[in-house]
């Protein structure tokens, strides 16, 4: 495969196997303080693209939440540089590239030209992250490829949203775009638009397109102005040169480890139709300066509907070892190529050919990186935090909006927050954990002129948080009404595996949602939501879990804990029966007080039933 060794994995399609990053680069003369003015000309650039999205896209997934990710890959399609985004797009966004500079041949590009692929066996995520991407060239040279990818909210399949939690196969998702030109030497193809239209609900389904189509001319227009200010050779040798850097500061910090072979099992609550206990199994092997990441021994029952893409796999892979490593090692094909990655065809994490796969770009997606973190923290605990969420899905409303006339969409960008884990030295922080990147929660008010829904509280919930030396974030209580006849469909898991903590951290509160509240007919979902029908007043309630906590929590410090009782993160009870904090005094008066003795009493008492050193 393109970036790492995959033993028993088939191509994503035709030819998508074939373009390697390990091929021999030329090794050109190159300055390196010329070389990183290159890379942060294309980060801008990637920025930029990236934004115009931001402020063009029509719908709130793409112009509030910022669910879009920029790229930009040489002419090979190594992966060359890259903007702050949402590490999954980040990383998932070069194999469909490579597969299309495969499919056209060297004489079927040509300047001008837009690309769009959505395939997730021809390496993309699931089929609503559509990656549109133009090549950039210099006379009749390949130089670079601008790629921007962003997940629309349709995918014309068998339900509304593109999360077809009852589809029977990749086709009952939606309408599947390996490679496919939209633009043909700066042409559009009125053809391919219409066709594209037609078959996606969403009515400004058109406007996000040529939002993203508009953003990856941009960076073609951009990227020429580097390779005019600094030359092809200069440009191409820049690139080569970061690629390189890349790898050899991966492997410097990898040689830093213990050699071994680290395992871990961690597990995802069940898939939309109810199979339980998703499997996955990871072994990560340091051996000197390589790092090796095997999934051999996951999940592989023929009748799952919860799989990850090799794409997707890849991605998280990537994203989860990056947030374990020195942050200034450039994201880039150098760094994808340090790793040697087994994903064996045919498990939950490289599935069979055509197999239903919206759900699982979520879990088992994410499961891949706590997976990794839980394994690691045997060599680098104080670097491990699963970079994860345990959501399900998202909770997708669909109906008639009364004012238009028109299908609306929400999937609920406006509700998500929580599941930030602890990390050494500091506390699960605000309410967005890495694997999300940028993406933030679409705002309620211009959501409520958007559809017809009504925002009634969030909060954080008190003794969400997983304790630990350093606390979890708490989750969010949410509850949305709802004000048109509409349906409801989703599935939920991080009920019986929530967050996990590292470290002797304890995990996060697991998720709990119910539906139609307001009426008699609440209640909570336990795996999936088929469809379920809400009358205007009724809504939902989500709270959503917490993170998970790092180390002991008998050793946080006492006025931290009181501090997060008065903040309402941690109940008085929780303070003594998790933390081992005794409090005289109420909240009501404002007049707690750590009570010093009875507290070393208790965590004495906590640490030796915990079987710890008192």
């Amino acid at each position: 495969m393109a970036v790492a060794k995959k033993r028993g994995a088939r191509s994503n399609g035709k030819g998508a196997g074939k373009r390697r990053a390990r091929t021999s680069r030329s090794k050109r003369r190159v300055d390196p303080v010329e070389a990183e003015i290159v890379r942060g000309a294309m980060e801008t650039v990637c920025y930029e693209m990236a934004t115009h999205v931001s402020l063009t896209a029509t719908t709130p997934i793409l112009n509030q939440s910022n669910e879009r990710n920029a790229t930009i890959l040489d002419g090979r399609g190594a992966l060359a540089a890259l903007s702050v985004g949402i590490p999954q797009f980040m990383l998932s966004s070069t194999l469909p590239v490579r597969f299309a500079l495969d499919f056209f041949g060297a004489d079927g590009l040509h300047d001008g030209d837009v690309l769009v692929g959505n395939d997730p066996y021809h390496g993309g995520g699931h089929l609503p992250d559509y990656n549109i991407f133009a090549p950039v060239f210099a006379g009749d040279e390949l130089v670079l490829i601008a790629s921007i990818q962003c997940h629309h909210a349709d995918t014309g399949g068998g339900m509304p949203g593109g999360y077809n939690v009852d589809a029977a196969d990749i086709w009952a998702e939606g309408v599947r775009f390996p490679a496919l030109k939209i633009f043909d030497r700066g042409v559009e193809r009125e053809d391919v638009t219409y066709f594209m239209r037609v078959n996606n609900r969403t009515p400004t389904f058109v406007g996000d397109l040529r939002s993203q189509v508009g953003a990856a001319q941009l960076g073609v227009e951009r990227l020429k102005e580097v390779i005019e200010r600094h030359g092809v050779d200069t440009v191409r040798g820049a690139a080569e040169y970061m690629i390189d850097y890349a790898a050899r500061r991966f492997r410097e910090e990898v040689a830093t480890w213990p050699d071994g072979t680290y395992e871990s099992d961690v597990y995802v609550d069940h898939d939309p139709k109810g199979n339980e206990d998703i499997h996955i199994h990871c072994a990560v092997t340091v051996d000197g300066d390589r790092l090796k990441v095997d999934f051999t021994g996951s999940d592989d029952r023929d009748n799952l509907q919860a799989y990850s893409t090799f794409g997707n796999t890849r991605g998280y892979v990537v994203a989860q070892i990056a947030s374990m490593m020195d942050p200034s090692i450039p994201k880039n094909e150098g760094f994808f190529d340090s790793i040697d990655l087994v994903v064996p065809e045919g498990c939950c994490l490289n599935p069979p050919p055509n197999k239903s796969v919206a759900a699982g770009t979520h879990h088992p997606g994410t499961e891949v990186g706590e997976a990794i973190a839980i394994a690691l923290a045997q060599v680098i605990p104080q670097r491990c935090c699963p970079q994860i969420y345990k959501m399900g899905m998202p909770t997708v409303i669909f109906g008639t909006h009364p004012d238009t006339g028109e299908m609306f969409i929400d999937h609920s960008v406006d509700t998500f927050g929580a599941y930030c884990g602890a990390v050494y030295g500091q506390d699960g922080w605000g309410a967005m954990n890495v694997s999300f990147g940028n993406l933030i929660r679409a705002t309620g008010e211009i959501n409520e002129s958007i559809f017809p829904v009504r925002h009634m509280s969030r909060d954080y919930a008190t003794d969400s948080g997983g304790p630990g030396k350093w606390r979890g974030c708490p989750g969010t209580q949410y509850e949305k009404q709802i004000l048109a006849p509409s349906q409801i469909y989703t599935f939920v898991v991080g009920r019986k595996y929530p967050m996990p903590g590292i470290a002797g951290g304890m995990d996060g509160a697991p998720n709990k949602l119910s539906l139609r509240t307001g009426s008699v007919e609440e209640h909570e979902i336990e795996t999936t939501a088929f469809y379920v029908d809400h009358q205007p007043g009724e809504g939902y309630a989500y709270r959503y879990g917490g993170g998970g906590g790092w180390g002991d929590p008998t050793e946080r410090d006492p006025q931290a804990v009181l501090d997060d009782v008065l903040d309402e993160y941690v109940s008085i009870e929780a303070a003594e029966r998790d933390y081992g904090v005794v409090l005289t005094g109420t909240l009501e008066e404002l007049d707690l007080a750590v009570d010093v003795e009875a507290t070393a009493q208790r965590r004495a008492t906590i640490r030796s039933e915990r079987g710890r050193d008192a």
